[in-house]
């Protein structure tokens, strides 16, 4: 799976993507980002406000229920505005 990370994100993980493979059971993008949080201290940072982050998997947007599975693009980044 690829996990990629936009702004903010990429800064506290440290880097603009990597290349994970999550243990069975994780299998939504809200099982990956408590799983990711684990990862390391930048992760945990990353993740410590879920409310302020939006997801897309394969370039389409998801919920923390949307299903990930092997091969996926999954995309973490802030809300966007505009104006």
């Amino acid at each position: 799976m690829r996990v990629l990370y936009f702004a903010w994100l990429r800064q506290r993980v440290g880097v603009a993507e990597e290349t994970v493979t999550p243990p069975e059971g994780v299998g939504t993008v809200g099982a990956l980002a408590d799983w990711l949080a684990g990862r390391s201290p930048g992760h945990s940072a990353a993740f410590a406000n879920r409310a302020s982050i939006r997801c897309a998997v394969n370039q389409d947007f998801a919920t923390p229920d949307t299903p990930v599975r092997a091969g996926d693009e999954v995309a973490f980044f802030p809300p966007v505005t505009g104006g």
